[in-house]
């Protein structure tokens, strides 16, 4: 009887076996097949569940004498960009980069400045960038979109929204001889991930042949704007509130560390006082909406902020050595230490939820002068939040259709 079964039961998993097997064949074709199959856009990267979404964005910039109304542009305007890239969904992690180009017999060729999210720090070399040089038409651009691709250090992750912004409004010289002309770099950004925009500033017409073949071999968007740069510039009555909350509230900023420590966080500290003795009131006031985002965190706070550290429990401050806290804190009791963090951590509480309060009346304030004006889809803003929105959807960040941030 137990052989019978026995033979039954052999016999039920063979036909089983066999009708499987062309489930299994066609499993194991699919799985064969080449990856080029597979849309990649309609299967984005998945980051690790405990991750936040990671956003790497370099600007090309053109930095001849005829760019000036786009160098101005772009001082007022870089906040607002990380403002609108903050305003996904989840909120990511934001660094950013610049190349600053000119030709050769120029007083530089290109100048590069790494992808940080130190935008403070970022923001005060950009505020140094004048518009000079030029004038024999085509641009070191080549030079410039290779230092962008190999002299930038960008992440490996694939689930990295990795953009490139090229800005310039003259073609490229594709007569150097001893350089890497644009179509060879832009594949080798293809490879790694990173997508490049093209925006053409003006109306020339050999640009414009360049700059969207840019687009179309790096996967990005074209887009042509005034020499002017097209951005929106709308003065709020919540600008000068909000630039005066923020200096109180960087004020809060207490560091700790090494000398070596110590010293990158005074370059930072120096590049906030620069921006609030040099950058528009509008401008500081798009950084304090910023700064406030759960994105803008990292720029608000650097490293080694003590405040936070403690509050947060990841330091004790009993266990730090002495001679790692700042020097005002050095002379006092531990007691008094303890309590000069609490107060701090308080007042730090109360300017931030002001700041919030008054971003968002600003928000709503500029969304509506925009769509009473018209909805402002020429500017250089909608542009750069639609390409934005576009490309970093494929990377799961999801952007509402009035995310832009002005």
């Amino acid at each position: 009887m137990k052989t019978k079964l026995l033979t039954l039961g052999l016999f039920a998993a063979t036909a089983a076996t066999i009708a499987f097997y062309p489930v299994v064949r066609q499993a194991t074709k699919l799985i064969a097949t080449p990856p080029t199959a597979i849309n990649p856009i309609t299967i984005p990267p998945v980051a690790a569940a405990n991750q936040r979404p990671q956003i790497e964005v370099v600007f090309v910039l053109d930095t001849t004498g005829s760019m000036s109304g786009l160098i101005a542009a772009a001082k007022e305007k870089i906040w607002s960009i990380a403002g609108t890239m903050a305003s996904a969904q989840s909120a990511p992690d934001i660094k950013m980069g610049l190349v600053a180009y000119r030709d050769r017999g120029d007083a530089y060729i290109a100048q590069t400045i790494p992808l940080s999210s130190d935008l403070d720090s970022m923001y005060a070399k950009l505020m140094d960038f004048q518009a000079d040089g030029g004038g024999d038409g085509p641009e070191s651009v080549n030079q410039a979109l290779y230092d962008a691709v190999n002299k930038i250090t960008w992440s490996p992750n694939p689930t990295t929204y990795k953009v490139i912004f090229l800005v310039g409004d003259a073609p490229p010289h594709m007569d150097y001889q001893d350089d890497v002309k644009y179509p060879v770099t832009v594949a080798l950004a293809k490879q790694k991930g990173i997508i490049v925009n093209a925006i053409q500033c003006g109306q020339d017409s050999n640009t414009n042949a360049d700059w969207r073949q840019v687009a179309s071999l790096g996967q990005g968007s074209y887009f042509q704007v005034e020499q002017s740069g097209s951005a929106v510039a709308i003065a709020t009555p919540y600008d000068k509130k909000l630039a005066e909350l923020s200096a109180k509230w960087d004020k809060t900023r207490v560091f700790y560390g090494n000398d070596e420590e110590k010293a990158k966080q005074a370059s930072k500290m120096a590049a906030t006082e620069k921006l609030h003795k040099e950058a528009s009131t509008e401008s500081q006031a798009r950084r304090a909406t910023f700064n406030a985002s759960a994105s803008g965190k990292a720029n608000f706070l650097g490293e080694n902020e003590l405040v936070d550290a403690i509050s947060s429990g990841r330091v004790k401050l009993s266990n730090l050595p002495k001679k790692s806290l700042p020097e005002s804190l050095q002379a006092m009791s531990p007691a008094a230490q303890e309590e000069f963090v609490g107060s701090t951590k308080k007042e730090r509480s109360e300017l931030e939820s002001e700041i919030k309060i008054l971003s968002k009346q600003r928000n709503d304030y500029l969304r509506q002068k925009v769509v009473d004006e018209g909805g402002k889809k020429d500017s250089l803003d909608a542009k750069l939040f639609g390409a934005i929105r576009k490309q970093a959807n494929n990377k799961g960040l999801v952007y509402e259709a009035d995310s832009a941030k002005y």
